[in-house]
């Protein structure tokens, strides 16, 4: 519970109004130009799915694309809303920005300038800023599980168990977003022993008994809680602690289930249609049992663990030196008590997450993938900014002192930072190309392939039959086929469907018409009778450019590096094309 005095209380309300400020920025700095770098790969296989979700309104969980928040909100914004790369992105780039708000939620542990500190390193951290202009869950679990934690605490700090309601909705949410809500749960609890022994080892260092704190203290603490909850009753208090954990518990279950459960099979069974049971347990025992399966049993983890880690590091340093620094200066004075006279646990709470994460998020993931060092950014931006915030007291208290050394110092240090994350965030901004391959990932096409493919939209909405021919190839000094699918309205029938990403997105959202071609085919019969589009792989591209008389050639990265695509556009067709639109 806290102590604070009602001064300390005043002070920290003044910290709202800066919150809802940072937020406001985080915002626009999330929704400018939201939809102008291109799909991601991945981006392209979960857009893909929701559009067809979109269209059939069937759907249910599949755990190589993650949870199913992304599917089922964006779901309902393509009813009211264009199905573009910017609405797409919408739901992350919302919470995203939001996410500095959720800071007051640790107000009783954290003074005015270092809630303002962590707001605004949650609001521009390049990394929480990019993936949040980016269709993919981590920022989203990210976030929904710091505003769980910070509901708990407030439940705790307070004695008011309701706050456990929006606690559980909000850990069931980002369990809807991305399996390693699991990592989650173990990293909370994980700290809060850490915390609890830290803490019990300093009693027993001090001479006191470990048995009385153990089996006399902590029980006593407990009842007390208890008598309090219940007006002096210990049965009554236990009951009302009972209810209100029950319902943060039905709150997860609700929000868990209505994420997780099949469809149209859940609005069939609400409807009375369809009995609710197998629903029920679709929506929590099945999922729960497909995830296992496929994260947890399924080898994702076969992999070698130094060179993920040293990609994990390298991601960090690129995408968070400044926020790296200042975490390390606030350990170091909350952990020697400078600032509060005494080690606090939230700090050392979320120090203690922020290194677990470091090193097992390598262990975790099934890819080298820079998102998931967004998990270790969230949690170490805590001591993060009672380091900033430190140096800026300290820059305060040395113009107070007339000190113009320290005063000196102190601005440059705090400006330097300002500038240096200013200036990343500039750099990444919309990034495409492999100049910031340590914070992007690989399967990144490069931004000039939209305007090619609005182009190819254009020839598209004016062409009465197949529109895109896609050439089927194997790669050199490879048996793999990219681009050939046998069957094209059971796109994942072939083994190359997934070569051809993002693409897929964008030819759906469009209503583009488009066929394959096999790797053996003879190339003079398959471009003997052509749509005004062939994308082919450049390696295919001199075979191709002999045939296609009339067309011109925009070769593009499809990938950020060693791998590029050449789009065929017959200059008829969209000369006539871009007069239809006109």
């Amino acid at each position: 519970m806290s102590t604070d005095s009602g001064a300390e209380t005043v002070a920290r309300s003044r910290a709202l109004p800066a919150l809802f400020g940072v937020a406001v920025a985080a915002l626009l700095v999330r929704l400018v130009a939201l939809g102008g770098r291109i799909f991601h790969w991945d981006e392209g296989r979960v857009g893909y799915w929701i559009l067809r979700y979109h269209e059939t309104g069937e759907f249910s969980y599949r755990p190589i694309i993650h949870g199913p928040f992304l599917p089922v909100v964006n779901d309902y914004l393509f009813a009211v809303l264009p199905a573009t790369d910017f609405t797409a992105r919408l739901p992350v780039a919302l919470v995203g920005g939001l996410l500095p708000l959720s800071v007051w939620l640790f107000r009783e542990h954290l003074r005015r300038d270092e809630m303002v500190a962590l707001a605004l390193f949650l609001a521009a951290n390049p990394l929480l800023v990019y993936y949040s202009r980016f269709m993919r869950n981590d920022v989203l679990v990210a976030a929904f599980s710091f505003a769980a934690l910070g509901f708990v605490v407030r439940a705790y700090d307070t004695g008011r168990l309701a706050y456990l309601i929006p606690a559980g909705a909000s850990f069931a949410a980002g369990s809807a977003a991305k399996e390693n809500y699991v990592v989650y749960l173990a990293c909370f609890l994980g700290a809060a022993f850490l915390v609890f022994d830290h803490r019990l080892l300093a009693r027993t260092s001090s001479g006191e008994s470990a048995r009385d704190i153990l089996f006399s203290e902590l029980p006593a603490t407990i009842r007390d809680r208890l008598r309090a909850r219940g007006a002096g009753s210990l049965g009554y208090g236990a009951i009302r602690y009972a209810v209100g954990v029950l319902g943060g518990v039905l709150a997860f279950l609700a929000v868990f289930v209505f994420f997780y459960a099949p469809r149209p099979d859940l609005w069939n069974a609400l409807g009375g249609s369809a009995p609710m049971l197998p629903v029920l347990e679709a929506g929590t025992v099945g999922a729960v049992s497909e995830m296992v399966g496929s994260w947890l049993g399924g080898g994702h983890q076969s992999h070698e663990y130094l060179p993920y880690l040293k990609d994990f590091l390298e991601t960090f340093v690129y995408g968070a030196p400044v926020l790296i620094v200042f975490a390390l200066v606030g350990i170091v004075v909350d952990r020697y008590g400078v600032v509060a006279g005494r080690v606090r646990w939230l700090v050392a709470f979320a120090t203690y997450w922020g290194v677990v994460s470091i090193f097992g998020y390598p262990l975790a993931t099934d890819i080298q993938a820079p998102w998931v060092v967004v998990h270790a950014v969230v949690p170490l931006a805590i001591p993060a900014a009672v380091g900033a915030a430190f140096v800026f007291r300290s820059g305060v208290q040395a113009f107070d002192a007339k000190d113009t050394v320290g005063v000196g110092l102190a601005a440059l240090v705090l400006v330097a930072s300002v500038g240096g994350v200013a200036a990343v965030n500039v750099d990444y901004w919309n990034a495409s190309t492999d100049e910031d391959k340590e914070v992007l990932q690989w399967a990144q096409p490069e931004n000039d392939l939209k305007a090619t493919l609005d182009d190819v939209e254009r020839v598209s909405a004016a062409n009465p039959g197949t529109d895109v021919l896609l050439y089927g190839t194997h790669p050199p000094d490879s048996d793999e086929t990219h681009f050939y699918v046998s069957n094209e309205s059971n796109p994942l029938g072939g083994p190359s469907w997934h070569s051809r990403l993002p693409l897929p997105w964008y030819f759906e959202g469009a209503g583009v018409e488009h066929t394959s071609s096999a790797p053996d085919a003879n190339v003079s019969e398959v471009t003997g009778d052509a749509p005004p589009v062939v994308v082919a792989y450049e390696w295919d591209r001199a075979e191709l450019e002999s045939e296609l008389d009339g067309y011109v050639a925009r070769q593009h990265a499809f990938k950020l590096w060693s791998e590029d695509v050449v789009v065929f556009i017959d200059e008829d067709a969209l000369e006539a094309a871009n007069e239809t639109q006109v």
